[in-house]
């Protein structure tokens, strides 16, 4: 019993998880654009992902909302659906789908470790366990993120009149990585590109701690000096990074841990933090699960169901599913 097929369609209620297309039902795990589209008719979300998505997208971005509270249990034409925190951004949910007493875990995108600037994963037990695999391989062993952020302040230490200009997705990981700083006792401003002053904003509303921020301007970028500046990652190579002065790059991504990657980006300081799982959490969800069948999207699927099987978890990739 699935209850919703390979492009995470639920028949019974007419609705997706996270549809590329406007749709007249999209359930919404989370707000990043790649997962929240505008235009549908109607979106079931948290109230977080509901208010980012208006901020990103304007207040009618969808013709109608309702939202619908981690844990909360609600029936429709014969399923029981609710939402649980998943860690991965600010909001951001899984997807459980209960009938006759069968259940159906959705992770959408997901990380299991402490994050101040996102409500905690709740682990859910299910019958059938629907995960990412963004980090899928076992080379993909995030390390301690406060010793991650850390390198930006060393870094600064030891070039105090360079500025350092860090890549950090405008939604989760720019606030994320600004949280760390003051976690690590980083008290002064820290500049920040346009494309995250909203969310910013939103966050601080929400009662997480950012500090002073403030947003780069033509004006305000000729005079900067040793200071950190937090911007979108496609603002790196863009006209925008040209109006400073003797930059250090950075750039704060899972993927820094493949040394490549860096390169190929021209990286000087790649901090190595992801909001998604590594292999350690994606395997120990599993488990933890205690899923009778697992199935694997978004990422590195063949590593992942080849582990499962080789623990006697049934697992294939959801896109074989439905062949």
């Amino acid at each position: 019993m699935l209850l919703v097929d390979r492009n995470l369609y639920i028949p019974t209620i007419n609705a997706y998880i996270d549809p590329h297309y406007p749709v007249d039902k999209a359930i919404i795990t989370h707000a990043h654009a790649d997962r929240a589209k505008p235009n549908h008719k109607s979106v079931l979300a948290t109230e977080d992902t509901i208010n980012i998505m208006k901020l990103r997208y304007g207040e009618n971005c969808a013709q109608n909302f309702q939202i619908i509270n981690y844990g909360e249990r609600i029936y429709i034409d014969g399923i029981y659906l609710s939402l649980y925190p998943a860690g991965h951004i600010l909001g951001s949910s899984q997807v459980l789908l209960e009938k006759n007493g069968y259940k159906v875990l959705i992770t959408g995108d997901y990380k299991t470790i402490s994050d101040k600037t996102a409500q905690s994963f709740e682990l859910v037990k299910t019958n059938t366990l629907i995960t990412e695999a963004t980090f899928g391989l076992p080379v993909f062993k995030h390390p301690n993120p406060l010793k991650e952020v850390k390198k930006i302040l060393l870094s600064l230490k030891n070039n105090s009149d360079q500025n350092h200009l860090i890549g950090a997705y405008s939604l989760g990981k720019a606030q994320r990585i600004i949280s760390l700083l003051r976690d690590l006792g980083f008290l002064e401003e820290i500049y920040i590109h346009g494309s995250i002053k909203k969310i910013s904003e939103y966050y601080l509303n929400k009662n997480i701690k950012l500090g002073k921020l403030i947003q780069v301007t033509a004006d305000n970028s000729k005079t900067l000096k040793g200071k950190i500046i937090i911007a979108p990652p496609s603002a790196l190579k863009d006209v925008w990074s040209r109006k400073f002065k003797d930059l250090k790059i950075g750039y704060a991504s899972g993927w820094m841990i493949v040394k490549q990657r860096a390169k190929q980006k021209l990286v000087e300081l790649p901090i190595i933090v992801s909001d998604h799982a590594d292999w350690t959490e994606l395997t120990n969800t599993i488990i933890a699960t205690e899923a009778e069948q697992v199935l694997i999207t978004h990422g590195q699927e063949d590593c992942l169901v080849y582990w499962c099987n080789k623990n006697n978890i049934n697992a294939k990739a959801l896109s074989l599913e439905m062949n």
